[in-house]
């Protein structure tokens, strides 16, 4: 058998569901089972009845949502190297020091967060329904991270006041996407539209035709009458996007717009994960029901 067909057979004894970030590499997305933005395949997570193991293919905090949400499933995250940076920049100390400063004051997570981060807050978000869950708090102020270009996005969506914390929380990433780049690209596609993340800049939201998360530009992409797309995002999404629209053309805003945290799951690597039931991903149970919370508030929310 070859390596696809022995990830399927332990797939079915070890009685596993296999969920990817649309950021994986194309053939990790082939062999996943559900395939979609944070928000999506958390919910996957959480609706899957059968399975007694989830196979994470994505990053730390992605994983530890699963975990949170699935306290009885056992959760498999194939590289421990997998670990979004931005996620990292928000410490529980930080949220606490902000919070003394700005009492009363809502705490707002992006889910792009560890668990111990969103065991501080009052619900969490994702880039798909940022915009809605300001909307729905019932204060004009609050306290948004760790992104601040999503913060920066939301507040003018909303003309509610967010303070970022930290400071400047970013993904290096989506900051790697410049608008000299698009302006040069459309010279090449003049009639393409451009659809760019959230998370990219100002200067480089400006230059587009739609915003949004992945999701959303998956949405956007099958109902938009455009033929030719200029994708601001991690390059890992146009396989979706080709796959789900296969008349169209998709091209990156950046060659380099790459996630290396992302990449880190190979077939190999997820293979292992299944025979060797590893690396299990588990958060303390106080901090994850405080987490379970806010990230179920977040669920009640409609995008």
């Amino acid at each position: 058998m070859n390596l696809t067909e022995r990830i399927q057979q332990l797939k079915k004894e070890k009685k596993a569901v296999i969920l990817a970030h649309n950021y994986q590499r194309p053939e990790i997305q082939d062999i996943a089972d559900y395939v979609g933005d944070s928000i999506e395949i958390s919910r996957k997570a959480m609706q899957e009845k059968d399975a007694e193991t989830i196979v994470f293919c994505a990053v730390d905090f992605m994983a530890e949502s699963a975990a949170i949400l699935n306290p009885q499933k056992k959760v498999l995250l194939p590289s421990l190297g997998a670990r979004c940076p931005m996620a990292q920049m928000l410490t529980v100390e930080e949220i606490k020091r902000q919070k003394a400063k700005h009492p009363n004051v809502p705490v707002v997570l992006y889910v792009n967060t560890l668990a111990s981060a969103k065991a501080q807050c009052d619900i969490c978000c994702t880039s798909a329904n940022a915009v809605e869950v300001i909307e729905l708090l019932n204060t004009d102020t609050a306290l948004f991270g760790p992104d601040r270009n999503l913060a920066e996005y939301v507040q003018e969506k909303t003309g509610k006041t967010l303070i970022p914390i930290p400071d400047y929380g970013f993904c290096p990433t989506h900051l790697l996407f410049q608008p000299e780049d698009v302006r040069v690209l459309k010279l090449e596609h003049p009639d393409a539209e451009v659809m760019v993340h959230p998370e990219c800049s100002n200067e480089m939201r400006k230059t587009a035709d739609f915003i949004g998360s992945t999701s959303r530009m998956c949405k956007y992409a099958k109902e938009s009458n455009a033929r030719k797309f200029i994708v601001g995002t991690e390059e890992g999404l146009l396989h979706r996007l080709r796959k789900e629209n296969p008349e169209k053309k998709f091209v990156i805003a950046y060659e380099g717009g790459v996630c290396p945290n992302m990449k880190l799951t190979t077939l190999d690597r997820l293979y292992v994960a299944l025979r060797d039931e590893k690396y299990i991903v588990k958060v303390p149970e106080k901090t994850a029901a405080k987490a379970r919370k806010a990230l179920e508030r977040m669920f009640e929310v409609k995008a």
